[in-house]
């Protein structure tokens, strides 16, 4: 674990997180898991990821995830279809790899197509292969802190903040975004018992939205020791918003023109040159959330192929057709 440093000189910069390095580092746990496995006469996991379309940033994502998969000794394939598959014919795939038992983790890379219901489609998964996290079971079950698999950005985000050494026990923390698959996660990790089955940060977390006035959200982060920004909003937290030493970890990815050259870059939703001067932690984009995103994500294909999570076969079935 990286020291916190709690008293540090005005000049100093941020210490910047880097989530390739710590990426890589649980990808070197996952891969010594899976060997271990292997090892013990265990098939070797396999990962299906269904791609539905042509959009490029779904693609190099995908590619991503099968490029990690590899590299941990994870077996993968990649399904592509058309973007105008039926939700009903995507709902038969999604049903012939639930029930082939080969296939260990299974995710359907998102967003789809608008004439396909994507809730729907997450809550066809099958819950213990459901290495997205998106499954009803599996959202209810992390928000009761029981163990679970649990969203990949989310997760990732939570570990940055404790391999870090960074405390939440008590601390401040505002979320700046809602979402149901990154911001409420993130917020639920946060705030939880650090005593239960599933332990969370133990933190006051407060979560702002669109409709949270800039002026409230620059009163909630003044006095945050945390903020985790997620609303898909360049330079949504600048440096006049945050305290003296706060940690801020920014899980924005947006794409901007460069005012300069013309051409397009990623950004976050953080004022990262402005920030780095005041924060005590801040991670870049890219090259902070993003890494630790897949590197989670093996990590569930890995207890999705340990059965870790042996749900009721009858309760499977309910909440499959519900």
């Amino acid at each position: 674990l990286i020291a916190v440093q709690t008293i540090r000189p005005l000049t100093q910069e941020a210490v910047i997180i880097s989530g390739k390095k710590l990426a890589r580092q649980i990808r070197e746990e996952a891969r010594a898991d899976v060997e271990k496995w292997v090892s013990a006469g265990h098939r070797r996991p396999h990962l299906s990821v269904v791609l539905v379309g042509e959009n490029p940033a779904s693609h190099s994502y995908v590619l991503n995830k099968t490029r990690a998969a590899a590299d941990v000794g994870i077996s993968s394939e990649t399904i592509l279809k058309h973007s105008a598959i039926s939700e009903e014919e995507l709902l038969d795939l999604i049903y012939k790899l639930n029930t082939d038992h080969r296939v260990d983790g299974l995710l359907v890379q998102l967003p789809l197509p608008d004439h396909i219901d994507e809730r729907a489609i997450c809550n066809a998964v099958s819950p213990t292969k459901d290495v997205d996290g998106f499954h009803v079971v599996n959202v209810g079950r992390m928000c009761l802190d029981q163990s679970t698999m649990l969203p990949a950005t989310p997760w990732g985000v939570w570990e940055m903040i404790t391999r870090t050494g960074i405390p939440t026990m008590g601390k401040n923390v505002v979320v700046a975004g809602r979402s149901k698959n990154v911001g409420m996660p993130i917020a639920m990790l946060l705030h939880t018992d650090g005593r239960h089955e599933r332990p969370g940060g133990d933190a006051t977390v407060t979560i702002s939205h669109r409709y949270t006035p800039k002026e409230q959200l620059r009163q909630h982060t003044k006095i945050a020791d945390i903020i985790v920004a997620a609303a898909g909003i360049p330079n949504l937290i600048t440096a006049d918003m945050i305290k003296e030493g706060a940690a801020v970890i920014d899980v924005g990815i947006n794409r901007v023109q460069d005012p300069v050259t013309g051409k397009s870059r990623l950004v976050g939703d953080v004022d990262f040159e402005g920030v780095r001067q005041k924060a005590g932690f801040i991670t870049p984009v890219p090259g902070g959330v993003g890494p630790m995103t897949v590197a989670m994500l093996m990590k569930n294909t890995i207890k999705a192929a340990k059965n870790v999570l042996l749900y009721p076969q009858e309760r499977i079935r309910m909440a499959a057709v519900s």
